[in-house]
């Protein structure tokens, strides 16, 4: 949030609401979002929403409907700490997931060009247990507070949720892929987004891929990848982005957005 803010030339004051986006929270209350606030030493509103790994687009929507009621500056997080979800005997799990968090502060503007959001709901193909309590009214299962993820399922829902949403995005917005700088994607496993690539017909170079330094970390990783390339100069003011990230619940959201 302070790097965010710094890069931005604004002070915390400035900002009129915290949205912060995890499943991975220090606690369930007070909320990261409250927690940043606090930290911050300002008073405006704050919240935080659960869309597992699709939330940072879920962040900008949200935004987006906020500053249509006429809020100015918003800043937004993802943050996750990864590591203490999975279950560190299960390797299918524990060497994908990473820890990391990435802001941004959003002005009022015309960048964010159009978005898709497809949710359907469901623990069949990734879940992530919590503790059951002992209480008599709740029904106890044996799903323990880990990841659990079916890969091939995984595999095939995030290349054509990918895939699918870019084409939607395309048509609303009478773009074509030619006119994208980049494909920014939730960094989930490189596999992914290769494969991805080859169905779109699209150049691997114009994905970008930060994944093998990181993990997967959920929320924070279009965030995270977002700054790399603005700090590499990857991206320049202007440019078309696509924005497409996939995960539990299931949810699948991409937006378009200029640079």
């Amino acid at each position: 949030a302070l790097e965010a803010l710094k890069n931005a030339n604004c002070k915390a004051s400035d900002i009129d609401l915290i949205i912060a986006a995890t499943v991975s929270g220090e606690d369930v209350s007070p909320s990261i979002s409250c927690t940043v606030q606090n930290r911050l030493g300002v008073s405006c509103m704050a919240f935080d929403i659960n869309a597992a790994c699709s939330a940072f687009i879920f962040l900008l929507e949200t935004a987006a409907g906020f500053m249509g009621r006429g809020f100015q500056r918003i800043l937004v997080i993802g943050a996750e700490r990864m590591s203490r979800l999975v279950d560190w005997t299960d390797r299918s799990t524990c060497v994908i997931f990473g820890d990391g968090a990435g802001a941004a502060v959003l002005e009022r503007g015309n960048n964010y060009l159009a978005s898709t959001f497809t949710v359907k709901g469901g623990s069949d193909v990734i879940e992530i247990g919590t503790f059951r309590g002992n209480s008599p009214f709740f029904r106890r299962e044996t799903v323990t507070p880990y990841i659990h993820m079916n890969g091939q399922e995984t595999f095939k829902y995030a290349v054509n949720a990918i895939c699918a949403d870019t084409k939607t995005l395309l048509e609303k917005t009478g773009k074509t892929i030619e006119d994208i700088a980049y494909i920014v994607p939730h960094q989930a496993n490189s596999r992914i987004i290769d494969f991805a690539a080859q169905r779109l017909k699209v150049s691997p170079e114009r994905f970008f891929q930060n994944i093998g330094h990181y993990g997967n970390t959920s929320s924070a990783s279009i965030p995270m990848a977002l700054t790399e390339m603005n700090e590499a100069g990857l991206i320049k003011p202007g440019d078309l982005l696509i924005l497409s990230a996939f995960g539990g619940g299931l949810a699948n959201a991409a937006c378009l957005i200029k640079w």
